[in-house]
């Protein structure tokens, strides 16, 4: 008799599964920041590229991964005599020999790396007069620039403060030609917003791909849009609730007091914890991506 024993195997089932996206460190450049790291922009060389962090700015060649050459260092020899400390930088998005970097006390350097090789010395610097009637125990908090883009075409700059976006023209040192409230309405609410640390808050901005327009993020998951061209302006709200597909966003007001009128938020029902630090804008296209908390939303012109 012929015994014939057959063994069963199981075969891999195809199963569906969401998509993982994986970051791979290519290259690591280490060691050269004592801080916190705040700002990275690549230089229109495709050579270089600066970092920055509180005290120090540093330039890179993006194929030497183990040293940088220090081009601005306001780290006083006394730490107690230090007054402000660096904020965001980038370079000039044409001329590579160019780029600014911002304070905490809300001034910009723009910087020149022909004149010399550390920048100690800037070659424009931009700052707006203050209004002393209205300087407040809060003024010089949110007069701190978070973030500072050129426009595509190098002829403009727009830095973020807590409370508004302003847009610098290149040749005028002495003050911004648009100044775009963001949420003005929370002035009188300072006081909450120290306490819960809220007022110190980084938010970023950007601009589309013609520069005529810039967006910037707010509280309970707003955004904010400025048409530079026609001067007006919309609030958005990014949630899963008015992400679904082929959804339109639906302009949102806030109330600043008083009687509140239909489809309007009372500013005091903003969620604080709910909030849009960073925003990014295609170059070319009409499309805009927004992170809340730890939520990304893309977001593009209706397509019929």
């Amino acid at each position: 008799m012929l015994l014939i024993f057959y063994s069963l195997q199981m075969v891999p089932v195809l199963k569906p599964m969401d998509l993982m996206v994986e970051a791979s460190p290519r290259r690591i450049f280490a060691n050269a920041h004592t801080y916190h790291i705040n700002s990275i922009s690549v230089n229109s060389d495709h050579e270089t590229y600066l970092s920055a962090d509180d005290l120090r700015i540093n330039l890179w060649h993006l194929e030497i991964t183990d040293r940088s050459f220090n081009i601005v260092d306001i780290k006083p020899a006394n730490m107690e005599e230090l007054t402000e400390v660096i904020t965001a930088a980038e370079f000039h998005p044409h001329q590579c020999n160019v780029f600014v970097y911002s304070s905490s006390k809300g001034t910009i350097r723009l910087c020149d790396m022909r004149s010399s090789a550390l920048c100690d010395r800037h070659s424009k610097f931009f700052e707006e007069p203050e209004d002393p009637s209205s300087r407040s125990f809060f003024s010089e908090i949110i007069s701190s620039i978070s973030d500072v883009k050129f426009s595509h075409s190098g002829r403009y700059m727009m830095t973020r403060d807590y409370l508004s976006v302003k847009v610098w023209d290149l040749n005028m040192e002495s003050r911004p030609v648009e100044t775009h409230q963001v949420h003005e309405y929370l002035r009188s609410k300072l006081c909450s917003l120290y306490e819960n640390d809220c007022i110190f808050d980084k938010f970023e901005c950007c601009w589309n791909g013609p520069d005529s327009a810039i967006m910037t993020g707010s509280y309970n998951n707003f955004f904010r849009m400025f048409d530079r061209n026609t001067r007006r302006d919309v609030t958005l709200e990014a949630s899963r609730e008015n992400s679904k597909p082929r959804a339109s966003l639906k302009p949102r007001r806030v109330c600043p007091g008083g009687k509140r009128k239909k489809d309007e938020i009372s500013v005091d029902s903003l969620d604080f914890n709910k909030k849009i630090l960073h925003t990014a804008w295609h170059p070319a296209d009409n499309i805009i991506a927004v992170a809340a908390t730890n939520n990304l939303y893309i977001f593009q012109d209706k397509v019929n």
